[in-house]
């Protein structure tokens, strides 16, 4: 409650903020005037501001504006103005005609030379007139224009323009106020100028340059600077991405030029020389126009390499998560779910204290009462709501508000149910999030230590292993629900997958081959088995909280350079290891892919050449009936793992008959020399 009060309060004061900006900026752009009295830049305020308390205040600081800067004649006009568009805008500011930024520059245009055009028409000099009505509506349309992205929300390059647009109108407005023929507001203008041509370029600076000096212009400046600003402007820009000295020195000849080709070069000179003196004492981060030398790209690392500023991030950001994960274990343990108590105590607080039996049935007769509420307990909670049968015949004969109170106690109810429910979704998110966060910590953690060494080359004289592998659908289906996979790494470790889908036909082969290639893209990135396993089994967790599907998962990992291989199981089959006559088993106890549990079993186990390492799925054989399968492995004396997979797989078909998919695959480490005999 006190977070969400705090957080009201930060809200309304931003809110009074920002009523109180428009509330004053339109008061002072009011005294940006044309020279014919009229204040378009404060009404392209009006007209930005939109409706609401946005468009009220903007409204009132009109208001003010007026009341300060306009004569009586020249107000009555611009305030009808204002009071049109704020109408306008309240009126269809849902509609496509206000609620875009054209139509409503447009709209306020039309205003404006509809109330001024019946002035003009009652005037002496009507033409006269005209001229100035023109030259107000376009700078009305154009403050709308670029006021809108301020006031509406907007980014970039519009929210850019339109500061530096109502900088310029604020200028403008003391832009006749001189100090011994200096005027201040001239040399900020330049500034302006400056900043933008050497932000965008020539175009961008001639055009930027050409409409501040415009503007001025028209609102009653005593100097030309249309041309002095576009060309000082353009011939800034052009030094876009050099110095920024060569851009002042740019502009100030430029201006100068202009001075002298109209006749007035002393006071032009003097704003612009104190102009661009404010341009180059703007700090270099304000300066959007300096490019940066594009560095020397660094040269590639040797393989033998270790990079670490990458090794050293990676172990950051996995000692961060870490943290994370300490800091929600840490937290406060999970409150207790509440008494359902306060279900009663909450409700009587509403109806009984009124009552004019409340003594007797809380104070003489309490123990009677408690033992009715406590009853009814267990039927309240497994039903969702009370009933009258559910308290006894002496407390419902007695209450004469049992209609009120059990409206009173179903209310109570829902919202203890709600509360409940919350609380357990509350706290199951958390764990969610802290297994996850765990999870991505060990992968990066893994990824980290993987970028320790480099990748070890292999010797010359270890011969490449060989994989056979036999898959054959469960009867009466088509399509085979397992899926096998093998591949090298980088490191030139051998991993040969083995995915049993739940069931069996299309859906189980989609499962199973999903799981196949997301493991085989983890581990081909380096990411270490157990880490990508447990990372693939959250992962298909959540995608079949619904279904509840599952896949087993056999995964093994063969490094020819120690001839160890590492067997991980989530739920699969057992597997066999044979060397010679010798048949060894390895089982595990883990739960397949998709549902929560502990991490996979491993085992390592040396394979010297010579060896052969079989994976198999539960429909080719399971623990408890494989002696067939150890009998097979001890009498093979061949030399070919593809024809070891179709013995396994036609052995398994004539015993087992297809009850299930079978999924056979064969890794064999060939020997580096001939045995003796």
């Amino acid at each position: 409650m006190a977070y969400s009060q705090l957080t009201l309060e930060r809200e309304r004061a931003g809110r009074l903020v920002g009523l109180g900006i428009r509330f004053f900026l339109s008061a002072a752009l009011t005294a940006g005037q044309t020279a014919g009295g009229t204040a378009p830049f404060a009404l392209g305020w009006v007209t930005a501001a939109g409706p609401g308390l946005e468009g009220a205040a903007a409204l009132a600081g009109a208001f003010a504006g007026a009341a300060l800067f306009l004569p009586f004649a020249k107000a009555l006009p611009f305030l009808a103005v204002a009071v049109l568009i704020v109408t306008a805008s309240a009126a269809l500011g849902g509609s496509w005609l206000l609620s875009r930024r054209r139509s409503a520059a447009l709209t306020a245009m039309g205003l404006f030379a509809t109330v001024e055009g019946i002035y003009i028409l009652q005037s002496l000099s009507p033409l006269d007139r005209l001229a100035d009505c023109l030259a107000a509506a376009g700078l009305l349309g154009a403050s709308a224009w670029l006021f809108w992205p301020l006031l509406r929300g907007g980014e970039g390059r519009g929210v850019v323009d339109g500061l530096l647009f109502l900088a310029g109108a604020l200028v403008t407005a003391v832009e006749n106020l001189e100090l011994l023929g200096f005027s201040p507001a001239r040399a900020l203008l330049c500034l302006l100028a400056a900043l933008a041509a050497y932000d965008r370029g020539p175009a961008g600076g001639a055009a930027f340059g050409l409409g501040l000096g415009l503007t001025a212009e028209l609102c009653g400046s005593r100097l030309p600077l249309t041309a002095a600003l576009g060309l000082a402007g353009l011939a800034a820009g052009g030094c876009q991405g050099r110095r920024r000295s060569g851009a002042a020195l740019a502009f100030l000849a430029a201006a100068g030029a202009a001075a002298l080709a109209e006749g007035r070069p002393l006071p032009l000179l003097a704003e612009t020389a104190a102009g661009t003196a404010l341009f180059l004492a703007v700090p270099r981060r304000f300066v959007a126009g300096k490019r940066v030398r594009p560095a020397i790209p660094p040269a590639p690392e040797r393989s033998g390499d270790a990079p670490a500023p990458w090794r050293q991030r990676l172990d950051r950001a996995a000692a961060a998560l870490r943290d994370l994960y300490d800091s929600i274990g840490r937290s406060a343990p999970p409150a207790a779910d509440e008494n359902p108590a306060i279900v009663f105590d909450r409700s009587a607080e509403k109806v009984c204290r009124g009552c004019a039996l409340c003594e007797l049935c809380w104070q003489k007769d309490y123990t009677g009462t408690f033992n009715a509420m406590n009853d009814a307990t267990p039927y309240l909670l497994e039903r969702g709501r009370a009933l009258p049968k559910d308290f006894p015949d002496y407390f419902t004969g007695r209450c004469i508000h049992l209609q009120d109170l059990l409206a009173a106690i179903n209310g109570e109810l829902s919202a203890f149910l709600l509360r409940r429910q919350y609380r357990r979704q509350l706290e199951e998110t958390r764990r969610s999030a802290r297994g996850q966060y765990a999870q991505l910590s060990e992968l990066l953690a893994a990824t980290a230590a993987g970028l320790e060494a480099a990748a070890p080359v292999m010797a010359e004289g270890v011969p490449h292993c060989q994989v056979g592998a036999a898959l054959r659908p469960k009867a009466g289906e088509t399509v085979c629900g397992d899926t096998v996979a093998s591949f090298r790494t980088d490191r030139g470790r051998w991993c040969l997958l083995l995915a049993d889908g739940m069931g069996s036909g299309e859906a189980a082969r989609k499962e199973s081959a999903l799981v196949c290639r997301l493991l085989q893209q983890f581990l081909e990135a380096g990411v270490a088995p157990e880490a990508a396993l447990k990372t693939l089994n959250s992962a298909m967790t959540l995608r079949g909280a619904d279904s509840g599907a599952f896949t087993t998962v056999d995964l093994c990992v063969y490094d020819p350079g120690t001839q160890e291989a590492a067997f991980y199981k989530c739920g699969a089959a057992p597997s066999y290891i044979k060397r010679g006559g010798v048949v060894r088993r390895v089982t595990g106890a883990s739960l397949p892919v998709g549902l929560q549990g502990p991490p996979p079993d491993v085992t390592k186990t040396p394979l010297p050449p010579g060896s052969f390492a079989v994976l198999v799925s539960d429909g080719v054989a399971d623990q408890e009936k494989d002696e067939w399968m150890l009998n097979l492995l001890a009498g093979w004396s061949g030399d070919d793992p593809q024809d070891l997979a179709g013995l396994i797989l036609a052995e398994s078909v004539r015993r087992e008959c297809l009850r299930d998919d079978c999924g056979v695959q064969v890794l064999y480490c060939p020997e580096t020399k001939a045995r003796e005999v």
